[in-house]
This record gives structure tokens, sequence and C-alpha cells, in this order.
């Protein structure tokens, strides 16, 4: 399986302000980088819906995409993949930019609301996202009314 963008040569700092305009342009209030070691881990921004600040957080598991590009290079000594963690860094990034436009592009055709896009990646009081919550509650709802 090809990995989409693993050739890419773009700078994951590239990828990282195409993420962020893509966001202002569709109303964001502000934007961070949120910084691990020296390397931007995720992007966080607040989005307002129905009065409320809305924090979200975009993570790029890059040492998840390494394994990965380091699985595919073994798999696939033929093709030319670069399985450094550069390499998965710009990779990582590139696929999140084209993710977020493609979700935009739903946005914009009134097909899907922002904050449904986004609602795995809502930082809850407890700072975990909603996704991280619901995974840890093996993604049982609570109430009884939702039980399937």
């Amino acid at each position: 399986m090809a990995i989409l963008n693993y050739t890419t040569e773009v700078d994951a700092i590239k990828s990282i302000s195409e993420i962020e305009y893509i966001l202002i342009k569709h109303g964001v209030k502000s934007v961070l980088k949120n910084f691990r070691d020296g390397h931007i881990e995720s992007v966080s921004f607040l989005l307002e819906r129905h009065g409320m600040d809305i924090p979200i957080t975009l993570p790029a598991r890059v040492d998840r995409c390494l394994e990965v590009l380091k699985r595919e290079k073994k798999n696939s000594p033929r093709k030319n993949i670069k399985a450094t963690y550069d390499q998965a860094e710009r990779v990582a990034w590139r696929i999140l930019k084209d993710w977020t436009e493609a979700q935009m592009a739903l946005i914009d055709i009134d097909m899907v609301q922002i904050d449904e896009v986004f609602l795995p990646y809502i930082q809850t009081n407890t700072g975990k996202t909603v996704y991280e919550l619901m995974e840890d509650r093996k993604f049982l709802l609570e109430d009884k009314r939702y039980e399937i």
C-alpha cells in the first residue's frame, strides 16, 4: 500500500502554516502550536460555536507515521521510502494539511458542520479529547437512551 505523500519534500513548517491559513479562512479565533522536544506535535485552535469557545487539538503523531514508513520500507525494498523522523514529520503534517483541506471543502458545501468534523479532537475539561474519553469508556455512552 502506498502511503499518501510518502515522498513529500514539503517542510513540516510549511504544511503547518497552510493548516493555519485554512483554519483562519474558516473563522477560527486563535491558533497555537504545541511543541515537544523542539518539534511541533500538534496545532490547537479555538472555534466559536453556539456562543462558546471550543478548544480543538489536531495531533501529528509522527512516531506512528515513522513506524509505518519503516514497515513499508522493509516490506517494499524496491520503493524509495525514506524512513527517517524528518520524513515522517513531513508526511504526517502534509497528510494533516490535506485532511484539513478536504474537511473544509465538505463544510464549504454544507455537507457537514465544522464542529461535527472536529468532534473527536475537541478538548474536554479533563485535558483529554472527546475521542480519548470515548476510547476510555470503550465507546459506550453512559446514557441508557443511547445503548444499541
